[in-house]
């Protein structure tokens, strides 16, 4: 389902692929079903199943029976009978799990269906999309013309049918509405026939859709189908805390998701004993403060102490408690039998694999480039102190951006044999520097370490 929400478009055809719906592998239509026997063929003797499914707006689905025995494959675009006129929909399912899917869902083969008409042509379809183009502005019109008529309702969806004759608004509503003037308001409002249908909160999530708490898209949008009673009782035997905004889903109701382990639950909870059940010990009566399932652990506290810290006790000690309970044997403390629940410690698993790089192995390079071309940047602007210089400083040492020129270095001549620099700052008492190779003398020539010692400029 991972492009299942390029359906939610105002054709009903996906946008992800491009490929219009007719590409027979699904996966991206609302409450799909995986045709698993569409690869086996029928005996000799048997025809083909005349019972196809198709797919409107936001996954409604429908039964309709090919009378003349078209041939059909999953996202074909067809027109189906309709009252009045005809509607436009998607082959969704076809062959011998259909059959199961009626069964499944109580209809029988004598059952009156409608019928299809034929495939749809090019102009079929233009009337389709052009319908469907104008059900989100109908549909904040209809609303304006509900909230003026002081109608204490929600219009949640709107869908027109494929010839453009017939417009359905689904509606939600606490109390019974009385929309016999709401529908001869919208009448004269759009030209066309009006069809009020009332549907519940869970009903309007599965059409509009969303993401759910757990991150995934709503489970009655994308495959439930049968909308089940929850109550509060799930809560309690999965050991929630019965906190409506944590329970309640984007509809306003119940989870359904509560009911998916509820059975698992219900046999786990078999195996612990009452949640009434009190532990006589020497040193006082315990009773029960909650029950860790996966673990299979109850904890304890004495009466009159409740605000200790309770005591974890496994389910075999539990047991073998009770039954010395029953003997009229009493243990001599709980705390005995109370059981360490500390961390395991895991091994670090995603810890670096031998011979591959380190994430941050580009980070130290950087940062110590950047050490670097910070401290050359301030060797030239310390004094000799080792105090910083001035803010203010002279005319000719600032640059039109702020930055202070660096002081040019002088050059550099090699020293003599005894090792008496020949430098111009010999007298400013700085260190001897090393000569400038490329530097030459004043003859021209390169000076050597044998030449005598140049004389100081006059």
């Amino acid at each position: 389902m991972g492009c299942d929400s390029c359906s939610n478009n105002s054709s009903g055809l996906p946008n992800g692929c491009k490929n219009n719906g007719a590409c027979g592998v699904s996966g991206c239509d609302k409450l799909e079903v995986f045709d698993w026997l569409a690869g086996m063929q029928l005996p000799e003797n048997q025809k083909p199943y005349d019972i196809i499914e198709v797919r409107f707006k936001n996954g409604r689905k429908l039964f309709y029976r090919n009378v003349e025995n078209i041939e059909l494959h999953v996202g074909e675009v067809i027109a189906v009978e309709a009252s009045p006129g005809h509607d436009i929909g998607v082959v969704s399912l076809t062959g011998e799990l259909v059959r199961i899917q009626l069964q499944k869902k109580g209809f029988k083969d004598n059952h009156e269906l409608r019928k299809v008409y034929r495939k749809a042509g090019s102009e079929d379809i233009e009337r389709w999309q052009e319908a469907s183009k104008l059900e989100k502005e109908t549909m904040s019109k209809a609303r304006e013309i509900a909230r003026s008529s002081g109608l204490d309702m929600k219009i949640s969806d709107v869908e027109y049918q494929g010839d453009n004759s017939k417009c359905t608004f689904f509606y939600t509503a606490e109390d019974r509405v009385d929309f016999r003037d709401l529908i001869r308001k919208l009448a004269e409002a759009f030209k066309v026939r009006i069809e009020m249908r009332q549907i519940g909160m869970r009903q309007e999530a599965g059409r509009l859709g969303g993401i759910g708490s757990c991150g995934r898209e709503l489970c009655c949008s994308t495959w439930l189908t049968d909308f089940r009673s929850v109550s509060t009782s799930a809560a309690r035997y999965q050991q929630l805390s019965l906190n409506p905004q944590k329970l309640a889903g984007q509809c306003g109701k119940l989870k359904c998701c509560l009911n998916f382990e509820l059975d698992q639950y219900v046999e786990a909870v078999k195996m612990f004993p009452p949640v009434h059940t009190k532990l006589q010990t020497i040193k006082g009566v315990a009773v029960h403060f909650k029950t860790d399932i996966f673990k299979k652990v109850m904890y304890f506290v004495y009466q009159g102490e409740y605000g200790t810290s309770p005591m974890p006790i496994g389910l075999d000690d539990v047991l073998e408690i009770i039954e010395m309970n029953k003997r009229d044997e009493k243990p001599q403390s709980l705390e005995d039998f109370t059981i360490d629940l500390n961390p395991i410690e895991v091994e670090e698993v995603f810890a670096n694999v031998v011979g591959q790089d380190s994430l941050t192995r580009f980070d130290r390079s950087k940062n110590a480039k950047r050490k670097r071309s910070n401290s050359k940047r301030t060797q030239g602007d310390k004094k000799p102190g080792g105090q910083r210089p001035e803010a203010k400083k002279a005319d000719g040492e600032q640059r039109e951006g702020g930055r202070p020129k660096q002081k040019r270095k002088p050059n550099r001549t090699r020293s003599n044999k005894e090792g008496q620099p020949g430098t111009q700052n010999q007298a400013s008492g700085d260190k001897p520097t090393k000569p400038n190779r490329g530097q030459k003398g004043k003859s021209g020539g390169k000076p050597s370490g044998d030449s005598p010692k140049p004389e100081s400029p006059s």
